[in-house]
């Protein structure tokens, strides 16, 4: 299978974060450069956006990133969305989701293929595992939304190797370079694309002592989570004032090629 033009949306997830690269636009590579590297040598004539920006809700993603990939007349379309408001404390799961379709619906009418995710599973993570019931009723409402819509779905929720820590950034919340190149081979087998991908062989790792998981969880609290609570107070994103990495559909350079197989 072969794709023309190729459109990303969604949030840090898509955007890359925890995958960094100073030479790629927002200083990002991602499993979604990662997807269009592959897909670029099977046809070089291959062009790719990416919408995605971090820290955007449902609405947002909704509002400034739908029209604008329909309006690219992609034949394939790759939508994450609702990661960020599960972790609001208040949240209409039913109707958020009923946008969401609505949008998926849009997206699968213009004959794109269109893949969409389940959220990942946070039972094994701290603070966040209370999140644990709430992400898999999304979940439920997300699997009926694929089958509705006939939207390729990859079950984020049921990759068990994402349990393990080397997956995950320091911030624990995004991935990590190892954690994007699982996603990129998860997506492409998904879609039935041939790659180049080397699979993730994890080997096992002593578990680490209480004192030094203490004060890692200690730097994780410093260092990542008083500022993440803070901006929920004051209001802010972590996107304010950044745009799209690939805002409009270009080739992909052979520079964003380079290293595509690691």
């Amino acid at each position: 299978m072969t794709f023309e033009r190729y459109v990303a949306l969604g949030d840090s997830f898509t955007e890359g974060v925890g995958d960094p690269d100073p030479v790629r636009p927002n200083g990002l590579r991602g499993w979604a450069d990662r997807v269009a590297d592959e897909l670029a040598g099977a046809n070089p004539d291959l062009t790719y956006a990416n919408l995605a920006v971090r820290g955007r809700l449902m609405q947002q993603i909704l509002a400034e990133q739908v029209d604008a990939a329909v309006a690219l007349n992609p034949d394939l379309v790759t939508v994450y969305a609702g990661g960020n408001d599960v972790m609001r404390p208040k949240l209409d799961l039913d109707a958020m989701v009923a946008d969401y379709d609505d949008a998926i619906g849009r997206l699968t009418a213009t004959g794109a293929t269109v893949v969409m995710w389940t959220a990942y599973d946070v039972g094994w993570a701290p603070v966040f595992r209370h999140l644990r019931g709430r992400i898999a009723t999304y979940n439920e409402l997300v699997r009926e939304v694929a089958d509705r819509r006939g939207a390729t779905l990859v079950d984020y929720w049921r990759f068990g190797e994402y349990r393990d820590y080397r997956m995950w950034d320091f911030d624990r919340l995004h991935m990590s370079p190892l954690g994007h190149r699982n996603m990129a081979a998860r997506v492409l087998d998904a879609l039935g694309v041939d790659h180049e991908i080397e699979p993730v062989v994890l080997e096992r790792i002593p578990e680490r002592a209480a004192a030094d998981q203490r004060r890692e969880d200690l730097r994780w609290m410093r260092d990542f989570l008083a500022p993440w609570v803070g901006r929920r107070v004051r209001g802010t994103s972590s996107g304010d004032g950044v745009g799209a990495k690939r805002p409009v559909l270009a080739p992909v350079e052979s520079v964003d090629r380079g290293g595509s197989r690691s």
